[in-house]
């Protein structure tokens, strides 16, 4: 019996309501003495801090880096190293695809090249409806290769998803995608030998896409990682017992929370329009996953005052997620992002919770060092859902 096997035969139901609120790659690294949350103005979480329990959370293992979805997983309370999810179905499910028994999707990214070298593997974020035409034009040029048929679906900014349909998809091949500006192109490979046809599909279709957009400045070439077909997972609500509802506004988040079976509400592109969805639904359901990309997306930038910016603008909307009187408020992320590295780190991850039943006063602020030094200590991210259950009162004593 794994953890989540164990920890579900505990669980019990009640009216208490818990909010998880992750600042997507919050975590970082100093610049000049603090990392954005120490620079932020924070009156409001800090103040939280004095009234919560703190602690650190590893999102895989220790020293090992996670891409969001295992960050994600393991928040909603899932072994990521036994589920092992990739990124195309996230956001596939994000987008609304539908993904069927033939289907392989995959997440793909809009990237600058200049000959076969990546120069931007984000294209320079372009915006959503300047991307939307270019998956549009290229949906026009290829609809099919081999006997496989080409399904495009524009995402958020330099993001769309290509769905592959048809007999012997495997997902078993490695992500073409360098991972890093400045190097070569990386063709698909085939990891085990059925799916060497896959791997020849998808290095056609990169092959047109090079052609087809040759001529433009920024968007001339597509990255693809994640290649998936759709896995079977437990469901969220029959494990914990608990009505879930998503609130994120990027199509990833928004298909891992589908993925694990929660209810993924329409929400603004705003926080603030998340805090007014989050007040619309608040009688209708008792786990809130309420997502927040943008400090992620500066750390990647590395984008220090922005990311300073985004933190400060959560903590100027906390107290309307307080007012509402959750029984359970955790604010954390899936990953680092440390601004000084410009990508996702194997770095520990800021961790408070919030409840009438913490040990309390012994933090003074929220910040990676507070947390560091909090009366939680070290913990693993799917740790986290059976300390949410705890402090809701919802799991019943283990044993005699």
């Amino acid at each position: 019996m794994d953890r989540q096997e164990f920890i579900s035969k505990l669980v019990t139901r009640n009216d208490t309501k818990i909010v998880l609120l992750v600042m997507d790659g919050v975590g970082d690294l100093p610049v000049n003495g603090r990392t954005p949350l120490q620079a932020a103005r924070t009156p409001n979480l800090d103040a939280l801090a004095k009234k919560s329990e703190l602690g650190q959370a590893v999102p895989v293992i220790p020293g090992v880096t996670p891409g969001s979805g295992p960050g994600h997983l393991g928040l909603f309370g899932y072994d990521p190293i036994k589920y092992q999810i990739g990124r195309g179905i996230l956001e596939a499910l994000g987008s609304d695809v539908e993904v069927g028994e033939k289907d392989l999707v995959a997440r793909a990214n809009f990237a600058t090249i200049d000959g076969d070298t990546v120069v931007d593997r984000r294209a320079g974020r372009p915006a959503t409806e300047e991307s939307a035409k270019v998956v549009e034009k290229l949906a026009e040029e290829i609809k099919k290769i081999e006997d496989i048929e080409i399904s495009l679906y524009p995402g958020k900014e330099h993001r769309f998803v290509v769905k592959f349909t048809g007999e012997g998809l495997d997902e078993r091949i490695c992500d073409a995608d360098p991972q890093k500006t400045g190097l070569p192109i990386v063709w698909a490979e085939a990891l085990v030998p059925e799916a060497e046809k896959t791997a020849r599909v998808v290095n056609e279709f990169l092959r047109r896409v090079k052609e087809i957009l040759k001529d433009e400045e920024k968007m001339n070439f597509a990255l693809l990682r994640g290649f998936s077909k759709y896995p079977q997972i437990p469901n969220f609500e029959e494990v914990y017992k608990l009505r879930a509802a998503a609130i994120a506004t990027y199509p990833m988040y928004r298909g891992l929370a589908k993925l694990v079976g929660m209810n993924v509400v329409a929400t603004g592109t705003t926080i603030k329009d998340e805090v007014e969805t989050l007040k619309e639904i608040w009688n209708d359901y008792d786990f809130f996953f309420f997502h927040v990309k943008k400090t992620d997306s500066y750390g990647e930038d590395g984008n220090f005052e922005s990311k300073v910016h985004v933190i400060e603008e959560v903590d100027d909307l906390l107290p309307e997620i307080l007012a509402l009187n959750p029984d359970v408020l955790v604010v954390t992320g899936d990953h680092s992002t440390p601004v000084p590295m410009k990508a996702h780190s194997w770095h520990p991850v800021p961790f408070m919770v919030y409840s009438g039943y913490v040990r309390a006063g012994a933090s003074e602020k929220f910040d990676e060092f507070e947390c560091a030094r909090g009366v939680i200590g070290t913990i693993y991210a799917v740790d986290e859902i059976p300390l949410m259950l705890a402090h809701a009162m919802r799991l019943e004593k283990y044993g005699a």
